[in-house]
């Protein structure tokens, strides 16, 4: 048989050919020597052990080259002769590509019997068993890692912060502020969280309004006023009391009284001023939800923000704040997203070896899931397969076939030789018999 040639090997690349090659010559070789000693028995004259070899010689030679027709005419046509039912492979290379195809999905992609071997297999026992061990999951998680360093170096950073700066605004632009901040509202007054905020901020005023320093500010600030506005009336009061005890006095009195009001505000919980409070925060909330003029003008403040030249930049240097923070931490030997994959896959692996329940549900997803993608790739994988092996080349098929299968085919021409040389002695031996 001689030795195809193709464009996806080469005897330095692959040794298959060499070997093949090989074999080939020891079989020519031995249907030579078979002919060679029929050449000479019959000159010897086929008398006493020359006809043993001339009965040995003619069947093996017989053998040897019924089994090279046999060999070649599954790749190619016998010495180029276009004989009927030769080159088998070549001719029968779509029925061969539907026979593969409908062989793989019946065999390997049948749901059924897919799922019994998954069910058998306990994917998730196994699973849990691998991942809780340490080493296992360091590896996975540095693997991991090596995928997300991959992973952003192949990112167009121009082009990514481009697209998460369109994005981001673009949300920004079509994100209804009123509404959410009337939710936002309405889940920070449900159970009188509003006026827990208003009575900090009433303690707050309270301490404001005690301090020493605020008072004096606030009698400066009453002296001032009364100088400025009744001059005359500040100069003849000085001569009874100094103007500057009157504004002393009426600081302190004015705090007092502020102060009293609001520890009557703290102690009330149904005081006037929280009433008001807290009808005017609901009223504002219902505002927020429904008056299409409030609700414009928050949009108004909320696209000035978003054209404000520091959240644009803000936004354009997003990706590079987050990229530069996920490089600079998987880069570290120690990176602590590497260290919480590590110890979330290692709990995972002994939750799934405490917990049968656990196991059974992701066993169920799996088997869900493997069922569903199964059913779903089971004729795109057939035809894939079939057009696939459609599409290859028949010199290249056969290249490949016999490159895989010919080596063994080259004991058949070897076997066909001794074989049909043994019968040939057998026929010999038996014809002698009668003879006598």
């Amino acid at each position: 048989m001689s030795e195809s040639t193709g464009p996806s090997a080469s005897p330095s690349v692959d040794p298959r050919r060499a070997q093949l090659r090989r074999l080939q010559l020891i079989a020519l070789a031995m249907l030579l020597a078979m002919v060679a000693g029929f050449v000479l028995s019959h000159v010897y004259g086929e008398r006493g052990i020359w006809a043993w070899v001339a009965a040995f010689c003619e069947a093996a030679t017989v053998g040897a080259l019924a089994d090279w027709f046999a060999v070649v005419a599954l790749f190619r046509h016998p010495l180029g002769l276009p004989i009927p039912h030769t080159a088998i492979i070549p001719h029968n290379k779509a029925r061969i590509a539907d026979s593969l195809a409908v062989f793989v999905r019946d065999h390997f992609l049948e749901p059924q019997a897919l799922l019994a071997r998954l069910q058998v297999f306990d994917p998730a026992t196994r699973l849990g068993q691998w991942i809780s061990e340490p080493e296992q999951a360091r590896k996975l998680a540095g693997l991991a890692r090596g995928w997300t360093l991959q992973a952003l170096d192949l990112l167009d950073e121009t082009a990514v912060r481009r697209a998460i700066q369109g994005f981001v605004v673009e949300q920004l632009r079509n994100w209804n502020a009123a509404g959410t901040a009337g939710e936002l509202l309405t889940a920070l007054t449900a159970d009188n969280r509003h006026q827990r905020v208003l009575d900090e901020g009433l303690r707050r005023i309270a301490d404001w309004l005690d301090d020493e320093s605020i008072k004096q500010r606030a009698s400066a600030l009453i002296v001032r006023y009364i100088r400025k506005e009744w001059p005359t009336l500040a100069s003849t009061v000085d001569w009874v009391k100094p103007i500057d005890e009157i504004g002393d006095s009426l600081a302190e009195r004015l705090a007092s009284a502020a102060l009293e009001e609001l520890q009557q505000v703290l102690s009330e919980p149904e005081h006037p001023l929280r009433q008001d409070y807290a009808r005017w925060v609901g009223e504002y909330i219902e505002r927020l939800r429904h008056d299409p003029e409030l609700a414009v003008q928050v949009d108004a403040i909320k696209q000035r923000m978003i054209d404000h030249p520091a959240v644009q930049d803000y936004v354009s240097s997003l990706w590079r704040r987050i990229h530069d923070a996920l490089r600079e931490d998987l880069e570290r030997p120690d990176s602590a997203l590497a260290g919480h994959l590590e110890r979330g896959l290692v709990s995972l692996g002994k939750a799934l070896g405490r917990d049968a329940a656990l196991r059974d549900a992701l066993n169920q997803h799996m088997l869900s899931g493997a069922e569903r993608l199964t059913v779903r790739l089971r004729s795109s994988v057939t035809e894939h397969i079939s057009q696939t092996v459609k599409g290859w080349d028949e010199r290249k098929l056969v290249e490949q076939l016999e490159l895989s299968v010919g080596r063994d085919l080259q004991y058949i021409r070897f076997n066909g030789t001794l074989v049909g040389g043994l019968i040939g002695l057998i026929l010999h031996a038996l014809t002698g018999w009668l003879r006598f």
